[in-house]
């Protein structure tokens, strides 16, 4: 296959011969950095990307103050993954970008990194957990005997160990019959969960009682057959990774046919604080992960705020509470920029790749290595992990709503704020 970079490099050597093919204009010396930057602006996962244009604007003006000459050209998805492979190749082709950064679900980072690897150009991806991420890029998910490492796609998040543990660490805490209901789509995320790799291997382990009524689609209207095999297996425990306006159709229609779980675990949807306003008083002690927030103990390695500070600058620009994705918007540009610095050529695939292994950078979400042993051999080369607690929302006297760090057994560093209370 012919990507663009061997195209370069074959015109290059065949310039003096005389059928040479056309050489491609080269970067003019001195010309910026160009970084491509694709997420779900769009469309039902749109959520992740509130704090997008705050951050891009931030780190062009960090990166002016420190002398780095980049551009930065933002796509977006529309959480759509036939859309976010067009936007990458649009990046590769069209706007000539030197690294791609990406994050939001597998539905946008899978695919816009598959374009990439292929074309040989670099990528930093996060906001989705490694498995999808790694797993489902490969040629057989099905068959880990054929997994193999990729060259110019690397990532940084948490995986489904990290979130099973979490929710169980919570669940534990609390009376309850084990028994829980699963409430998986047809997509990366939630099929993920439902495999060998997820979920339902480590409830067995525990003593824990599975309710899995399938896969639904997402965008569903009717949850009737979900909340039915919910109450006839007693459920007392709910989770899921449902995208948010799913999990709003399913709980109010739970509430209205009378199923009532002790305790709420849900990933992915009940991230943001708009998703859980929405529900009113039916959001009050929802629990789901917390992959960072103003509380944790870390600080930018591009602008030196702290997490708190961040966070508070954001909502002082936006007019909106501070959300989750914040923290790794942020952190995407941070580790682009440290990498950009160290490359020996930015303007070369391999130089920044070479880079990217190397780094070891401590930003507003932990320190970012790859190449760490809390990894998979299989993965190791391509993921690396930042820490997870577990967060319970508290409904406030106006109406809106408080994220409490009511778990943090895994990273103890990040400090609680609150204890685990059960829905009745």
């Amino acid at each position: 296959m012919f990507t663009r970079r061997k195209l370069l490099k074959s015109g290059a050597a065949l310039a003096a011969g005389a059928f040479a093919l056309p050489a491609m204009p080269a970067l003019a010396k001195g010309a910026a950095i160009k970084i491509g930057y694709v997420s779900p602006q769009s469309g039902p996962l749109s959520a992740f990307s509130q704090a997008d244009a705050y951050m891009v604007a931030g780190f062009l003006k960090a990166a002016k103050a420190n002398g780095l000459d980049v551009e930065v050209i933002v796509k977006d998805s529309q959480s759509n993954p036939n859309r976010a492979a067009e936007v990458a190749r649009e990046l590769i082709s069209r706007d000539r970008v030197n690294l791609i950064l990406v994050a939001s679900t597998p539905e946008t980072t899978n695919p816009v990194c598959t374009v990439a690897e292929s074309e040989e150009i670099p990528v930093i991806s996060s906001v989705a957990p490694w498995q999808p991420w790694f797993i489902g890029q490969q040629g057989n998910p099905a068959d880990p005997d054929s997994w193999q490492p990729f060259e110019y796609v690397y990532h940084f998040f948490w995986g489904l160990e990290d979130n099973v543990s979490v929710f169980m660490n919570m669940w534990n805490r609390a009376q309850t019959n084990k028994s829980v209901g699963a409430l998986w789509p047809n997509d990366g995320d939630g099929n993920s969960w439902a495999s060998e790799v997820g979920l339902p291997p480590v409830l067995a382990a525990a003593g824990y009682r599975l309710t899995d009524p399938g896969r639904y689609q997402n965008l569903t209207d009717d949850f009737s057959a979900q909340i039915g095999a919910f109450k006839k297996g007693e459920c007392e425990i709910l989770t899921g990774i449902p995208i948010p306006p799913d999990f709003t159709t399913f709980w109010t229609q739970a509430q209205q046919q009378g199923y009532r779980p002790k305790l709420v675990s849900i990933a992915k949807a009940l991230l943001f604080p708009e998703s859980v306003q929405a529900l009113g008083e039916l959001g009050h002690n929802l629990t789901c992960e917390i992959y960072w927030s103003p509380a944790f103990p870390y600080k930018s390695s591009l602008t030196g705020e702290s997490c708190a500070e961040l966070a508070a600058g954001f909502s002082k620009a936006a007019g909106r509470q501070w959300t989750q994705p914040v923290g790794f918007t942020h952190a995407l540009f941070e580790v682009a920029s440290d990498v950009i610095q160290r490359a020996s050529d930015p303007t070369d695939s391999d130089a920044l790749v070479t880079a990217i292994q190397a780094t070891s950078l401590d930003t507003v979400v932990g320190n970012i290595r790859w190449g760490k042993d809390n990894v998979p051999p299989f993965a190791r080369k391509n993921v690396a992990k930042t820490p997870l607690v577990g967060g319970q929302w508290r409904r406030q006297a106006d109406g809106s709503f408080d994220l409490v760090i009511v778990e943090n057994g895994n990273a103890p560093e990040i400090p609680l704020s609150g204890t685990l209370e059960t829905l009745s």
